[in-house]
């Protein structure tokens, strides 16, 4: 179990959540929000199958994955239920800039925009930012969640990033947090404070999850809670997740999370509650798996799959 690490952050507890419900189900999968991942390599094309998987598992709607053509038709046959467009890839079966046009009407449709689980050249990973940070087909309504090498290329990016500041969920580890502020972390959780006010996102690392100053408190697409009602969930900028087992340090974990979060956002939750849930959720999937299964050896992709009874338990 995680140990406080700052007496000022807000605890993520069941009873917090239950105060801060997920959007109602709605009436079919457009209620429910679209996800587009874009990720995976011909070496690690799992990645972004265990971001998809999760995503539906947290209730999007519908989802659509991006991934090297040397890859698509594997993927579509592990996820029958996702859309599959594959992209141009380079020798090594890495993803690039090339081929977006295949993918201007899930751009303009998604609701959320997940990059980086499996992107495997940081140099290309950056080129294909740059290239959708030029987009005008992105849709301006849509949260973009980054993770992995995506994050990584973020100070590369500079004021090129400006288009994408304010709807920015960034899944860092410590080691990744080390990156974007350059230099080493000490304090996590005033580090993770940081990383938030620097690229305007909402940060979820190892257990914490920050809002920048300023950040969507009173987004108006918040869920049924009133966002804007003071000493409610949203009101804090920094949270603490008060679950999880070290079992959750294993291959392809981190993916799950991303997804999650952004399966989550898609269905209409603000970053800052799709992170709180998102990172509960993945955190509590441990839990139940340590607790059949013992606190090490589970697999990523079985977290994914504890989601639907996690949510339902919390939302009820």
């Amino acid at each position: 179990m995680p140990v406080s690490i700052r007496s000022d952050a807000t605890p993520v507890t069941p009873s917090l959540l239950r105060d801060w419900p997920l959007p109602a189900p709605g009436e079919d999968k457009y209620s429910r929000g679209s996800v587009l991942v874009i990720g995976g390599a011909r070496s690690t094309p799992g990645a972004a199958l265990l971001a998809g998987t999760a995503a539906l598992r947290a209730g999007a709607g519908k989802l659509v994955m991006a991934v090297p053509e040397s890859v698509a038709v594997h993927l579509a046959v592990a996820l029958p239920e996702a859309g599959v467009t594959g992209l141009p890839e380079n020798s090594r079966g890495s993803l690039g800039p090339d081929g977006l046009d295949r993918l201007s009407a899930d751009l303009e449709s998604c609701d959320a925009l997940l990059i980086g689980p499996g992107l495997d050249d940081i140099d290309l990973t950056e080129e294909l930012l740059a290239a959708l940070l030029a987009d005008k087909s992105v849709s301006g309504d849509a949260a973009i969640i980054l993770d992995a090498f995506a994050l990584g290329c973020l100070p590369r990016l500079g004021d090129r990033l400006d288009p994408w500041r304010g709807r920015l969920l960034i899944t860092p580890n410590p080691t990744e947090a080390g990156v974007l502020l350059g230099r080493d972390i000490g304090d996590l959780a005033a580090d993770v404070v940081e990383v938030a006010r620097r690229y305007d996102a909402v940060v979820s690392c190892q257990g914490l999850v920050a809002r920048p100053p300023g950040g969507d408190a009173t987004d108006t697409d918040a869920t049924d809670a009133d966002a804007t009602d003071t000493g409610g969930p949203e009101d804090a900028s920094l949270w603490e997740i008060t679950t999880g087992y070290g079992g959750l340090g294993t291959s392809g974990s981190g993916d799950v999370l991303a997804g999650a979060i952004a399966g989550l956002r898609a269905r209409g939750t603000t970053d800052a509650q799709a992170a709180c849930w998102g990172s509960h959720l993945h955190a509590a999937a441990a839990d139940r798996l340590a607790s059949r299964l013992g606190p090490m050896g589970f697999l990523a992709r079985e977290l994914a799959d504890q989601l639907p009874a996690l949510m339902l338990e919390l939302n009820t």
